[in-house]
């Protein structure tokens, strides 16, 4: 079936998450949706310091590469308020090094399509660090922390909404960058529990509930979890942030 626009989205405003704001919005919106937006595809080329890093050792996150044939996978909020905006051009623009662009966002049951804002860097970003070997930015993942929590629980978390909520999604570079983060924790032993932060996130894609806790403000201190395929989405935490490797038996 051919996407059409929906009139009753006309005059609303809608922005596009496809990193941690497809878990963690952290405003409020009326409603969500699942989709795409064409023309792009989704890179960890984007330096953080503010939330995933540090200026010495910067983590990586998620961007989008204009890339002709491609479809991104997502999830489009449209905004309640007049403090969303606010708050987004703090944690992705002046904080995240992002700059906005407008795009169509497409339902997933193909049925409607609207404008979307995005956030989106580009090689002009002062935090901009570009393409590399996947091993090497895997390994970079591994290794970054920052005041919103370890740079694997961002890749993770990413990977996790998309294999639960967005199955159709195939996105090579995600993915294989989450088997090699993956192998490495398993390697270097790593706990996985502490690296994925003390606290929970509940995601609830049918009602408005919304968890305007600040990502970058957002430290470990609630429940958190070890199942990443729980339908609620929590994670349930028991061994303590101070440790970074699980000892073993």
């Amino acid at each position: 079936m051919e996407a059409r626009n929906n009139n009753d989205n006309d005059n609303a405003l809608w922005v596009f998450g496809y990193g941690s704001l497809c878990w963690h919005p952290g405003f409020e919106y009326r409603k969500s949706a699942l989709g795409y937006v064409k023309g792009f595809s989704r890179k960890f080329w984007q330096g953080n310091t503010t939330h995933r890093g540090t200026p010495e050792k910067p983590g990586r996150v998620a961007t989008l590469v204009e890339e002709r044939e491609s479809i991104v996978y997502g999830r489009a909020f449209q905004v309640q308020d007049s403090t969303a905006l606010p708050y987004l051009e703090r944690r992705e623009g002046t904080l995240g090094g992002y700059t906005t662009t407008i795009s169509t966002f497409y339902s997933r049951e193909g049925v409607r399509n609207f404008p979307v804002i995005i956030y989106i860097a580009t090689n002009k970003s002062e935090h901009w660090l570009g393409d590399a070997p996947l091993h090497s930015i895997a390994m970079q993942i591994a290794e970054s922390s920052g005041p919103s929590g370890h740079n694997v629980e961002y890749l993770l978390r990413l990977a996790e909404f998309m294999h639960r909520y967005l199955p159709e999604a195939h996105d090579e570079h995600l993915f294989t960058l989450e088997l090699l983060v993956r192998s490495r924790i398993k390697e270097e032993n790593m706990c996985l529990n502490t690296l994925m932060g003390n606290r929970e996130f509940h995601i609830d894609l049918e009602d408005t509930g919304i968890d305007v806790r600040d990502e970058e403000n957002n430290l470990a201190g609630n429940n958190a979890g070890n199942n990443l395929r729980e339908n609620s989405f929590q994670y349930i935490l028991q061994v303590p942030d101070t440790t970074l490797r699980c000892l073993k038996k």
